[in-house]
C-alpha cells in the first residue's frame, strides 16, 4: 500500500444555534457531514469549497433525521444551492414531521436514484470488506435497527485523505461501543474523533472507548451559548486525564 500525500481538510462549522455541521475534503472529493446550514455557517462553507476550486458538494452525508442533524429548510437550501452529486441518508424511518419532509426532499431531488444511498443494514452488508490502511471510507453502523433513533445513527470513518475522521452520530449503546472497540481499523487508524451525541455521557464517551480508539484529537459540536453543556464535564475530564485535546464549536 503506497502512502499518498493529499491536501486534506476537516472543518467544523459554527452554526450560531443547536446542531452539527462538518466538511471533509481529500483534495478532490468534498463531503458535507449533516444537512445543516445557517447564515453564520454559509460563508464559511462557500470559502471552504472555494479553497478546492469547487462550487458544489460531492457527497452530502446525514447521520440522523433529528433536526440538529437534518433540518428541512437547511436541506432544501443545500440541495438547491450546492447540488450534491451523492446523498447518504439515514437507513431508519423518520418519526417526526421534519424527518419525513426531509426524506421527501431527498426522494424528489434531481439526481439518479443510485446516487441516493439509504444507509441501512442491507446496504452495509452488501459492501466489500475494507483493507488495512486503505483509502476507502468504511461504514460501521447501523448493522441492525433499534427502537431508539439515536442508536440507528450512521457511523462512518472517512479515510480517503491524509488523515482519518470517525463520525459517530448520536449512537449511545454499550453493545455498539463494544462492537466498534473490536474493530482493528478503528483502534489503529482514527486521527480525529467526532464525539458521539455531542459529547453526552454514554458508552462511546468513556475512558474505555477513548483508550481503545486513541484519537489524536476529539471534536464536539454544541450550540453557540452551549446551553446543554457539551461535552459533559465528566467527558471533558476523561479526555483531559488521557491528554486527548477536545475542540468545540
Amino acid at each position: 500500500m503506497n502512502i499518498l500525500s493529499k491536501n486534506t481538510r476537516l472543518r467544523a462549522y459554527q452554526l450560531g444555534t443547536i446542531g452539527s455541521s462538518f466538511s471533509y475534503c481529500n483534495g478532490t472529493t468534498f463531503i458535507l457531514i449533516e444537512a445543516r446550514l445557517t447564515e453564520k455557517s454559509r460563508p464559511s462553507l462557500v470559502k471552504e469549497l472555494s479553497m478546492f476550486g469547487k462550487k458544489h458538494i460531492d457527497t452530502l452525508h446525514i447521520t440522523s433525521w433529528d433536526r440538529d442533524h437534518c433540518k428541512k429548510s437547511d436541506l432544501a437550501e443545500i440541495l438547491s444551492d450546492f447540488n450534491p452529486s451523492r446523498i447518504e441518508y439515514p437507513g431508519y424511518e423518520p418519526h417526526s414531521d421534519n424527518g419525513k419532509e426531509c426524506l421527501d426532499l431527498i426522494m424528489s431531488y434531481r439526481t439518479s436514484q443510485k446516487s441516493k444511498i439509504r444507509v441501512d443494514p442491507p446496504y452495509i452488508e452488501s459492501l466489500d470488506r475494507s483493507e488495512e490502511l486503505g483509502y476507502k471510507n468504511i461504514f460501521y453502523h447501523p448493522t441492525w435497527l433499534s427502537e431508539s433513533s439515536n442508536d440507528n445513527s450512521t457511523v462512518k470513518m472517512f479515510r480517503t485523505g491524509s488523515f482519518n475522521v470517525l463520525s459517530l452520530g448520536d449512537v449511545e449503546r454499550d453493545d455498539i461501543a463494544s462492537s466498534l472497540r473490536r474493530s482493528k481499523f478503528i483502534c489503529q487508524e482514527v486521527d480525529v474523533l467526532i464525539l458521539a451525541h455531542h459529547g453526552s455521557e454514554c458508552a462511546l464517551n468513556t475512558k474505555k472507548f477513548f483508550t481503545h480508539v486513541k484519537p489524536k484529537i476529539t471534536i464536539c459540536t454544541s450550540d453557540y451559548q452551549n446551553q446543554y453543556e457539551h461535552p459533559r464535564p465528566s467527558v471533558k475530564q476523561t479526555l483531559y486525564d488521557l491528554e486527548i485535546p477536545v475542540y468545540t464549536t
